[in-house]
């Protein structure tokens, strides 16, 4: 494997644990307040990651990963959007 191609595999996993964690910072939130919540560090670890392996699919030229990770991209950043024009009540 050269440096290029490790690079990019640590990419790959740098940018995969960064949109697994928020599913672990919506569930301690979630769990600290006794109900389902989303935080907004959900938002911005799914923004984090999701460009991170939209990214990783374009250099993998994956247009299936590219068409999923882009769609996804514009809701994580619409609703950081959102966020950042009404900051939610009670989400952490």
């Amino acid at each position: 494997m050269t440096q290029e191609q490790t690079l990019w595999m640590v990419l790959g996993f740098v940018a995969q644990g960064l949109f697994s964690a928020r599913f672990l910072v919506q569930w301690i939130a979630s769990e600290r307040r006794k109900q389902s919540i989303v935080p907004r560090a959900f938002w911005y670890f799914s923004v984090a990651g999701g460009a991170l392996l939209l990214a990783y699919a374009i250099h993998r030229r994956d247009p299936v990963f590219i068409v999923g990770q882009g769609a996804g991209l514009i809701v994580y950043l619409r609703n950081v959007q959102l966020l950042r024009a009404k900051p939610a009540v009670g989400t952490g």
